[in-house]
Parts: structure tokens; C-alpha cells; sequence
């Protein structure tokens, strides 16, 4: 009997299929920088910044994790996407830079039309709202590699920041103030613990007064974007550093960008934290190092400012309709 690439378990028909369907919201997010259509070797983008006198590229890269876990269980794939993209968004916009173009790789064992459709069109909700570019990307079928019904996603994104502009907290000193902004929920980080200890106990359809909705619902709130925050507290040069709270919590990913010799006190009373963390920690029994290391605990975003701009800053954040608080010092 003749074999085949499809009977291999690849089919090529499916992967033209999912271009098909996605290429109208991809064309969408393009800007006038975008050279190329989708389905050439190579992404073109123009590196035009007229505005910028030492333009820089600032890059990052990464996935969303065992997050993933919970869309497959609830069989929704209209938010990883996004995501994805926010994570990536911030990571570079608390450096200083505006995102200018993002590029995706989404591998499963089978294709499906309609989830990688699902998917696809979240990042390009994503990328519309932080204004930057889907110019390229990678859909991978590889039978055998993943369990049925099951993908991964991993993303780069490239922003700009002239150089002056970049911020790194070379400045920061003892004194100088944390005020924080508040999370969706997990994010992207922390699940592969919230999955061990809430999954075998409790339904991902239970629902929960405290929290608006289901367990599921909850898990999959999306990663926000914090990119209009940031570039209207960089537009005034009011933070001398942010931090993007990811794996590692609070304490971890702030620490990157302090200065040696310098410490952080943290106000752990400064903000109400969420349910979903109480629940998970009183689930699993889970320590207080645990958690602090762990999760965001409710906070996504940090800036480091002077004592003498905490006014400002709260007055400017408030502005932009967020809830700023005071949440700890450098020491």
C-alpha cells in the first residue's frame, strides 16, 4: 500500500486551510512599515523612525505555559492568543520601547482548522489594540509529538525605544517608591501549582460568587496589557524603572532591575488580595513563600519612582482610569 504524507499523520490541505481563514485578520493588523504578505520565506518590515534620533530594538520572546492545560479542558482558545502577546507587550513597554511587529510558532499533532483559527485571531485582537504588526509565523503539524486535542504557542515581539528614552533603573535609589497596578488574575504564570492543587478537587465549571463566574473562567481571565499605562507615565519621564510581574513574583522579577546593594520592602497589606489566590493557597496549603514566589498575587505591573512624584504619578494613572497604589520602598 502506497503511503503517504497525510497518512503520516501531515496534512497539508489543513495547514492551506488554516491560512485561508486566517489571513483577513492578519492583514489587519499591518501598518504601513509591513512590506510583505503573508506566506513569503521572509517577514519584511521598514525600519523608518523619523521621530526617534537613536532608534533601539528591543526584543523578547516567550509562551504561555501549562495555562494552556486549562483552555484545552474548557475547550476555549479565543484568549491564549491574546495573551501571548500581551505578556510580550509588556515585557518590552516597562523598558521604555512601543511594540513594532509580532511573530508567532503554533505546533500541535493535528491540525484544526478552527482552534488554530481560534488562536490566531487572538493574537491578532492583541496585536490590534497594542498597535503593532503580525508579519510572520510558524504552524507546525508534528504527529505523535503532542496529545490529541493539544497545541503549544510561543511568541517574539520587536519594539523601539530611542536610546535616551530606555529605562533600566540605573537611577533608582533608596527611597524611591513601588506604586502598583492590578493583575486579571494568574496571567500567564503560576499554573502548573494552581492546576496541581485546584484540578483534582474542584469542577473548572463550579462557579464562585467572589469570583463572577466559574473556577475555568477565572483561570482564563487574559494577561492584560499595560502598554497605555506605561507610555503615559514614560511620556512624562516619571519612572525610573518597571517591572513586569511574571514568574518569580513580586520580590523576583523587581529585584532585575534595581541597582546592587539596594533591597525592596514590600507592604503586603497595601492591596486586597484576589480570591482565586486565597483559594488556591487554602486548597493546597500552600506556604506563603510559595505564593509570594509563585504568583502576581494581584499585581501585573510596577513602577519605581521618586518619593517627590508619587503625587503625579497617582494623579496621572488615575487619569487613565486605573487604580494606582503605594505598595512598598526601596531600602
Amino acid at each position: 500500500m502506497a503511503q503517504t504524507y497525510k497518512k503520516a499523520g501531515v496534512n497539508i490541505d489543513a495547514g492551506e486551510e488554516v491560512v485561508r481563514r486566517i489571513k483577513k485578520s492578519v492583514r489587519s493588523t499591518f501598518t504601513k512599515n509591513v512590506l510583505t504578505d503573508i506566506g513569503m520565506f521572509g517577514a519584511f518590515y521598514e525600519a523608518k523612525f523619523p521621530k526617534l534620533k537613536e532608534p533601539v530594538l528591543v526584543s523578547s520572546v516567550d509562551g504561555v505555559g501549562t495555562k494552556l492545560k486549562i483552555a484545552f479542558a474548557m475547550k476555549r482558545y479565543d484568549t491564549v492568543g491574546q495573551d501571548l502577546v500581551n505578556h510580550c507587550v509588556n515585557d518590552i513597554a516597562v523598558c521604555g520601547a512601543a511594540p513594532l511587529y509580532f511573530m508567532d510558532y503554533f505546533a500541535t499533532g493535528k491540525l484544526a482548522p478552527t482552534v488554530t483559527e481560534q488562536v490566531i485571531n487572538g493574537f491578532a485582537k492583541a496585536c490590534k489594540e497594542n498597535g503593532c504588526s503580525i508579519i510572520g509565523g510558524e504552524t507546525a503539524e508534528m504527529p505523535g509529538f503532542y496529545p490529541a486535542g493539544e497545541f503549544d504557542i510561543a511568541g517574539t515581539i520587536v519594539g523601539v525605544v530611542d536610546k535616551k528614552k530606555i529605562v533600566n533603573g540605573k537611577n533608582i535609589k533608596k527611597g524611591d517608591v513601588l506604586i502598583g497596578l492590578s493583575s486579571a488574575g494568574l496571567h500567564t504564570n503560576g499554573y502548573s501549582l494552581a492546576r496541581h492543587v485546584l484540578i483534582p478537587k474542584i469542577s473548572l465549571k463550579k462557579k464562585f460568587a467572589e469570583l463572577n463566574g466559574t473556577l475555568g473562567d477565572a483561570l482564563l481571565a487574559v494577561h492584560r496589557s499595560y502598554l497605555k499605562p506605561i507610555q503615559a507615565v514614560t511620556n512624562k519621564n516619571l519612572a525610573k524603572g518597571m517591572s513586569h510581574i511574571t514568574g518569580g513574583g513580586i520580590i523576583g522579577n523587581t529585584m532585575r532591575i534595581l541597582p546592587k546593594g539596594l533591597k525592596l520592602k514590600i507592604d503586603w497589606f497595601a492591596w486586597q488580595r484576589p480570591f482565586i489566590y486565597d483559594l488556591i493557597q487554602s486548597v493546597g496549603q500552600v506556604p506563603e513563600y510559595d505564593m509570594t514566589r509563585t504568583f502576581n498575587l494581584g499585581v501585573g505591573l510596577i513602577f519605581i519612582v521618586d518619593k517627590k512624584n508619587v503625587d503625579a504619578m497617582i494623579r496621572l494613572l488615575k487619569s487613565k482610569s486605573e487604580k494606582p497604589f503605594v505598595m512598598g520602598e526601596v531600602v
